[in-house]
């Protein structure tokens, strides 16, 4: 038997628990695949753009570097950012040091709210997709024998292949949230290294800058 005859022959509740399997199997793997492209970029340009930056010898020329190379926009940000007076606001009071810190600050988490894109979804299909499966499992193993019971008739025979047929949306809980938990650790690991990198630039940034 088949995965189209096991969903055939389902009921609502058990088509229901595998459309929505497989949704969130589809979501996880466009968000793995843009993502896994999206991190490897930034990680390239984020090196690329601030060593470039620091070889400069003007912090115009160093800015206009990173506006050539930073195709990602997560070190340009940073750089502008310091380059914005705030006159006339909140945002100015304070000595040079405290505004950098303010606005540069704004400008790490915009660019971090970015790298973090898809994770929290990532971690929710995670979490959740074995019970889902393993809520088709109980379902089906009831609907199995409900129609068992009702026939009047109960052997080995009848009742192993509705069971087993129900077992596979654990299977498939399984299949789904696996991919979905390696992504989100390994994405986890770069993002926390890119963090690292754009912090210690942005340190760095706001010591130069705070001199001008």
């Amino acid at each position: 038997m088949n995965l189209q005859q096991i969903f055939s022959q389902s009921d609502a509740i058990g088509k229901m628990v595998a459309v929505l399997l497989l949704l969130m199997s589809i979501a996880s793997w466009v968000v793995i695949l843009y993502k896994g492209w999206l991190l490897r970029r930034a990680s390239a340009n984020v090196a690329t753009t601030v060593a470039a930056f620091w070889q400069a010898p003007s912090l115009e020329e160093g800015a206009a570097q990173a506006r050539k190379l930073d195709q990602g926009a997560l070190v340009v940000p940073l750089i502008e950012a310091t380059q914005k007076p705030a006159i006339g606001t909140l945002a100015a009071a304070g000595d040079r040091a405290q505004q950098l810190t303010r606005v540069l600050r704004d400008a790490l988490h915009g660019v971090l709210h970015r790298l973090h894109f898809g994770q929290v979804l990532l971690a929710t299909i995670g979490s959740t997709a074995p019970f889902v499966g393993l809520l088709g499992t109980v379902w089906g193993i009831y609907h199995a024998l409900t129609g068992i019971s009702g026939s009047g008739q109960i052997s080995i025979d009848k009742i192993s292949g509705p069971v087993g047929e129900a077992l596979i949306m654990t299977a498939a809980g399984l299949a789904v949230a696996i991919p979905a938990v390696l992504a989100y650790n390994w994405f986890g690991r770069i993002v926390g290294r890119i963090e690292a990198d754009l912090e210690g630039f942005a340190r760095d940034l706001r010591e130069l800058t705070s001199h001008n």
